[in-house]
C-alpha cells in the first residue's frame, strides 16, 4: 500500500443506518475503502458488492489433497514397503485405511485454511493492521472512504456520511 493516503472515517451507532449509507454512498459512484464491524452485518458484502468467497474451493481442494495423500501413504506402507497380512485381510485392504485417511483429509484441510485465510487477508506477522477508529472493535461501525479513488472532495464526502446517519465524520491519514 502507498504510504500518505488520507481516507474519510465515517463513525455509525446503528448496523440498519450503516446498511442504508452504504447502498446511497455506492449509488453516488463513491468507492469505498472498507467497511468494520464488531459483527457480522447481514446484507452488508452485498451492499458493498462483494462477489462471493472462493475458500469453499480452496477447502475441497486442501481435503482432496489430504485424502490423497494419506491414501498413498498406506498403500504404500502397507502393500509395497512393508506388507504384512494382519487377520487374513489382503495388503492394502481399503476398510481400515478409513479412519486415518479422514483424520488426514480434515488436517490438512484446516492447516490449508489457515495459510489461505492469512494469505488472503494479508496478515503477515511483521505488517501493522490499520485501525481507522479503535471503537470499531467495540460498539461503532466504520466506514473508510480513500480520497485519492474518489472525486468528490473531502467536505463533499463528509457532508454525504452526515446526510446519511454518522454520528462522527474524521479525516484519517496513514
Amino acid at each position: 500500500m502507498d504510504s500518505n493516503r488520507n481516507f474519510v472515517v465515517g463513525i455509525f451507532e446503528d448496523e440498519d443506518v450503516l446498511l442504508h449509507a452504504v447502498e446511497h454512498t455506492r449509488e453516488k459512484g463513491l468507492k469505498i475503502h472498507e467497511v468494520y464491524s464488531p459483527f457480522p452485518v447481514h446484507g452488508l458484502d452485498e451492499a458493498l458488492g462483494y462477489k462471493r468467497s472462493r475458500l469453499p474451493i480452496a477447502a475441497f481442494l486442501f481435503g482432496m489433497t489430504g485424502t490423497s495423500l494419506a491414501l498413498l501413504m498406506q498403500i504404500w506402507m502397507l502393500g509395497y514397503d512393508w506388507p504384512m497380512i494382519i487377520g487374513g485381510k489382503n495388503y492394502a485392504s481399503l476398510p481400515p485405511f478409513i479412519p486415518v485417511t479422514f483424520e488426514m483429509t480434515v488436517l490438512l484441510a484446516a492447516f490449508g485454511m489457515v495459510g489461505t485465510f492469512f494469505i488472503a487477508s494479508d496478515m503477515k506477522p511483521y505488517k501493522w493492521p490499520r485501525q481507522f477508529d479503535i471503537r470499531s472493535t467495540d460498539d461503532k461501525h466504520v466506514m473508510a472512504i480513500d480520497l485519492a479513488t474518489n472525486k468528490m472532495s473531502k467536505e463533499e464526502i463528509s457532508a454525504l456520511l452526515k446526510s446519511q446517519g454518522a454520528s462522527e465524520v474524521n479525516e484519517k491519514n496513514f
